[in-house]
């Protein structure tokens, strides 16, 4: 295989907001360590950037996808860069997707007084763009006035400045806020016990056009970087977190909020009450799968919220992927059995 022409440019596919632009460039820049290529941003304008109304109403998922990956499989871009909760579950015929090191997934609550949740008056008014947050906000707090709010980051925190903002808080994603240097803004970041975000949240998904039979330098050297990009911890928990929505055939709107983290410990090798098979008491990496998840009424009256495990097995490899969705489908089951008005309508 030939090297990568030093005149190729890497055309890096985005949004157009500062949130977008922002953490595409994070996603550029790596790349062209990874590659030593020139690189490039171009915008692409997506259903979610010029239609109006309500998130929900505009079907969530994929108003902020479809175009980006158009662009990418009819070539007018190499690589895409998307906020992962925003994708439908559903592979992509043509593309393979990595996701880099996770942002905190966590939501958080920016007040104009600096005041927490259960500090905010009664029947405060609290915005978010969300039938998830919403969701959980009434649960939490059935007296709060939740009102629907679009907008950039810039705009929904204006709705909650101290002197000219017309609602008393607004929820939004931790990780957005970091990305753009904004997390002074933030009163609270909510426990998941309070609050677990959407599937995905917090997470970067890059994408490019699978590789061919006889590839181009320039695909092969995209390829060999996102192998470099991916991050094993990262993939596992949001694939068992998008299995868990794929599962309910729910999309990024549904009221549903899931949240995987890999636990690893290394056992006292001197422990002889573990076998020695590759698993706990060897001394080796032993790894378990954690999956928090809730389906919550609109109106945060009922909810249920389970948790699930799963052990690497004793064959030495770690969870695997499969392992992953099987346990995104498990929790799926058992809360879809426990509330089947809730979750069950769309299966």
């Amino acid at each position: 295989m030939t090297s990568t022409p030093p005149t190729a440019t890497v055309r890096v596919g985005t949004r157009g907001s500062t949130l977008a632009l922002t953490q595409t460039q994070t996603i550029a820049d790596r790349l062209a360590e990874l590659t030593g290529l020139e690189v490039e941003l171009v915008r692409i304008t997506t259903d979610g950037d010029v239609k109006t109304g309500s998130l929900a109403q505009l079907g969530g998922t994929g108003v902020f996808v479809t175009a980006l990956r158009e662009a990418l499989l009819d070539g007018r871009c190499d690589v895409a860069v998307h906020s992962l909760k925003d994708l439908p579950v559903a592979p992509a015929p043509g593309l393979r997707l990595v996701s880099p090191e996770r942002e905190n997934p966590r939501d958080v609550l920016c007040s104009r007084t600096g005041a927490g949740l259960f500090a905010l008056p009664d029947g405060a008014r609290v915005g978010t763009g969300s039938p998830r947050r919403a969701a959980q906000l009434l649960a939490a707090r059935p007296d709060l006035d939740v009102v629907d709010i679009r907008g950039n980051i810039d705009t929904r925190l204006g709705r909650a400045h101290p002197e000219t903002g017309d609602l008393d808080a607004v929820v939004l994603a931790r990780a957005g806020l970091a990305r753009i240097g904004r997390l002074d803004a933030v009163a609270e970041a909510f426990e998941p016990g309070v609050m677990l975000p959407a599937p995905g949240q917090g997470a970067l998904a890059v994408e490019v056009r699978e590789l061919p039979d006889d590839p181009s330098p320039l695909d092969a050297a995209l390829h060999r970087a996102l192998e470099a990009l991916a991050d094993r911890d990262t993939t596992l928990a949001v694939t068992a977190e998008r299995a868990f929505l794929a599962r309910l055939e729910a999309g990024c709107a549904a009221p549903l909020g899931a949240l995987a983290h890999v636990e690893v410990t290394v056992p006292d090798a001197d422990d002889d009450s573990l076998a020695p098979d590759g698993g706990p008491g060897d001394g080796g990496r032993c790894e378990e799968l954690v999956l928090e998840a809730v389906a919550v009424t609109l109106d945060g009256r009922t909810s249920e919220r389970r948790t699930a495990r799963l052990q690497a097995g004793g064959g030495g490899d770690g969870i695997t992927l499969d392992d992953a969705t099987r346990l995104g489908t498990q929790l799926a089951d058992e809360i879809a059995a426990a509330m089947p008005d809730v979750v069950g309508a769309g299966r």
